[in-house]
């Protein structure tokens, strides 16, 4: 069983990797810098006061040295005095390092060693320091004080060593700190980046997919399934829009269906009104007056109208089923263009209406289906003059293009009519489609831009429209030209 990773499942396993890599960084910052706080302290509240109190001891020792060497001479009971303070002073601070060292360190011996020299030396030693101060007043050879002076030196030498050592250590921590920090915003911010790269990515690459299925169903009125391998929401919403786009197909595919019968259908019946009408018209069925003949007339417009309409639809169908058939040869532009304009002449007269053109000559020749592609051409011409004003012109244009893929010729119609809206020009092309203002004013069924959009392109073309609002339109498609080898 595949586990089903949701976007907020990836959102929160992203924030927890970066969370844990934030808090294991700090964490290691914390043992380092703990570390660095107890060497600190430890070079403080000891390394520092030995080296004090050491130093002391051997201010002592040598005030007691000339204390005793003032009384030697001068006999004054004052020097007794100041050599007994020099002691206790030597005694306080021996003391105080012997409080500050711990039991079973090595490094404490010197001052043990000391403090036993240094009981030897005192009357009564073996009953205590405790025993009166008679016993401390008593003088202590001078040869005896200067041993203890190199001792102390000594001891005070290897202690200024050790707070040398601990510095470097502690240089050495706070430079791994440091270190370590860099290297976890480095390495955080590195997953932070890769993160975010790989969520952007895997939100993008479905969004795109669902983004050109939207844009196939707007513009082609159908598209293909999407494929979206990620299991999270992306995934479903594929899953529905496939599910979608694959009914839209069907129901697209019931209802061509459902129009080719239809049509069919009622082929055969309105033939045979049509044959009868013209029967009547022809007066085979006896005498007709004037009035009967415009009826007939009129009802003989109507059923050429509704043979063209069913006309259409079938070459919808036929042309949706892939049936539609193009004999290609060669084609004059100009000659092309040409008989077109006179096709639409006479509609474009009743409405005072001017076609203008712009055919260079020379123009290289086409490849193409001549009733097919005259079919494109009579139909955007056809458009323009329904949608110019009276009085206006409409504009043909042939132009050659250049592309990556050769030689082209464009084929333009342009009018001075209202214009399409942006939202619309992508929906002008679909079958059926008619623009809601012009749905009450023309007559139609949105079908001449869907059949002429399926024969440029079985020939290899593109159809396009460019317009604005109130500044006309125009219609147009490009077609490859045939260039001498």
């Amino acid at each position: 069983m595949k586990i089903k990773f949701g976007i907020m499942s990836k959102l929160f396993l992203w924030y927890l990797i970066l969370v844990s890599i934030f808090y294991g960084t700090i964490l290691i910052l914390f043992v380092h810098i703990q570390q660095i706080m107890n060497v600190s302290e430890n070079i403080v509240n000891k390394n520092y006061r030995i080296s004090s109190a050491s130093k002391k001891m051997i201010d002592s020792l040598l005030w007691m040295a000339e204390s005793e060497s003032k009384y030697d001479l001068l006999k004054k009971e004052d020097y007794k005095e100041y050599f007994v303070a020099a002691q206790r002073a030597f005694e306080g601070s021996l003391t105080e390092i012997l409080f500050l060292e711990t039991a079973g360190d090595a490094a404490d011996e010197p001052w043990k060693q000391l403090y036993r020299d240094y009981m030897a030396q005192l009357p009564g030693a073996g009953e205590g320091p405790e025993e009166g101060e008679a016993a401390k007043t008593l003088w202590i050879p001078e040869t005896v004080i200067n041993d203890w002076i190199q001792s102390i030196s000594k001891a005070r030498a290897d202690n200024e060593q050790s707070i040398e050592s601990q510095m470097r250590a502690l240089n050495q921590r706070g430079q791994m700190a440091v270190r370590l920090g860099f290297v976890g915003l480095g390495f955080s911010t590195l997953v932070g980046l890769l993160g975010s790269i790989f969520l952007t990515h895997s939100m993008n690459r479905p969004l795109r997919e669902l983004r050109r299925g939207i844009r196939a169903i707007s513009h082609e009125g159908l598209s293909d399934p999407i494929h979206i391998a990620s299991r999270d929401e992306f995934g479903e919403l594929a899953g529905a829009f496939n599910e979608m786009a694959a009914l839209l197909k069907e129901e697209e595919r019931m209802r061509s269906d459902f129009i080719s019968m239809l049509s069919h259908e009622i082929r055969t019946p309105l033939t045979s009104i049509r044959e009868s009408v013209n029967m009547i018209a022809e007066e085979l069925m006896g005498p007709i007056n004037q009035r009967q003949r415009r009826f007939l007339e009129i009802a003989g417009g109507e059923i050429e109208r509704i043979s063209d309409l069913l006309s259409h639809l079938m070459q919808v169908s036929r042309m949706e089923a892939g049936a539609l058939k193009i004999d290609l040869r060669p084609l004059d532009p100009s000659v092309f263009m040409s008989n077109c304009i006179v096709r639409v002449a006479p509609a474009a007269e009743a409405r005072g209406i001017t076609i203008k053109t712009d055919i260079p000559t020379g123009m290289p020749l086409i490849m193409g289906d001549p009733d097919n592609l005259q079919q494109v051409l009579l139909n955007l011409l056809g458009n323009a003059i329904k949608f110019a004003p009276p009085q206006s012109e409409v504009m043909v244009l042939v132009e050659p293009e250049s592309s990556a893929n050769g030689l082209k010729l464009k084929f333009s119609v342009s009018d001075s009519g209202p214009g399409i809206p942006p939202e619309e020009q992508s929906l002008v092309f679909h079958k059926y489609y008619r623009a809601p203002g012009t749905r009450d004013q023309v007559d139609g069924v949105g079908l001449g831009l869907s059949i002429s959009r399926y024969i440029v392109e079985a020939h290899g073309g593109t159809i396009w429209v460019k317009s604005e609002v109130g500044q006309g339109s125009t219609f147009g498609f490009t077609l490859p030209a045939l260039t001498k080898e």
